[in-house]
């Protein structure tokens, strides 16, 4: 069985319309759905091709639409009481789902959510190469990095280093046992609370930009990152933020 504590294994969308947002990510991704019954309720799991990467749920309080990404960890309860004492605090308690595994949902020491996951079937293999329509990255948009590298890396256990040339606000990358795993900027937008941010492998950044567009949601912004690719955010007409990415040759995501 495959444990990697550090990873991000899945992401769902919390949205007030789901057959909207399953309606957009058709259209610019691809993704299709599937209902999987889970006792009383069903989860709709999203499929790139034949493999399973996020689903969504329907929000019921009055809240942005937002992705809420899964880290796995080695022990969940260890997990949610470090995270207390470090400013962080449950807004789900530690829960089991049949099947899948323990899991708890946290606000970090800025208010962003996450989860945190320990699956009863091990964790998806990393690979060298990152299908197109699955996930490439997940990345932090907090005004304070320097309390987010504390906060994860006694959390989640991880390192970091800085990235790219200096000069403005720094980037920095999270890794665990050799692998990245995640970035964090305090750059981001200015208009947008903290958040996660997941990042979608697109082979053409532009043609998809253009898709969102043509399906009712937003582009924010298009650039190209030295050593890293093409990149663009997007929303999609609930609101949601997400990230394309068309990755230079020979980079190496998971």
């Amino acid at each position: 069985m495959c444990r990697l504590p550090g990873k991000w294994v899945w992401f769902e969308l919390v949205t007030p319309d789901v057959r909207r947002s399953q309606a957009f990510h058709a259209e610019v991704l691809g993704w299709k759905v599937q209902p999987f019954p889970i006792g009383e309720q069903t989860y709709e799991v999203i499929f790139a091709a034949d493999a399973m990467i996020g689903a969504y749920a329907a929000q019921r309080a009055q809240r942005q639409s937002r992705w809420i990404s899964a880290v796995s960890v080695a022990d969940v309860e260890r997990a949610v009481a470090e995270a207390v004492v470090l400013g962080g605090r449950p807004i789900e308690p530690i829960s089991e789902v049949p099947g899948a595994g323990r899991r708890a949902r946290l606000l970090d020491c800025q208010g962003v959510e996450f989860t945190v996951s320990r699956n009863a079937m091990g964790d998806p293999p990393d690979t060298q190469s990152v299908p197109e329509g699955r996930w490439l990255w997940n990345e932090l948009h907090v005004p304070d990095a320097g309390r987010a590298l504390d906060f994860y890396g006694r959390v989640i256990g991880y390192q970091h280093r800085s990235f790219g040339p200096g000069g403005g606000a720094p980037y920095v990358i999270f890794s665990r046992d050799g692998v990245d795993r995640a970035g964090v900027t305090s750059a981001g937008c200015p208009d947008v609370a903290p958040h996660w941010l997941p990042y979608v492998h697109v082979k053409d950044v532009d043609a998809a930009a253009a898709r969102a567009r043509a399906a009712g949601g937003q582009v924010r912004k298009v650039e190209d990152i030295p050593g890293v690719g093409r990149i663009a955010a997007i929303l999609e007409p609930a609101g949601a933020m997400l990230a394309l990415l068309s990755p230079r040759p020979g980079l190496t995501a998971r």
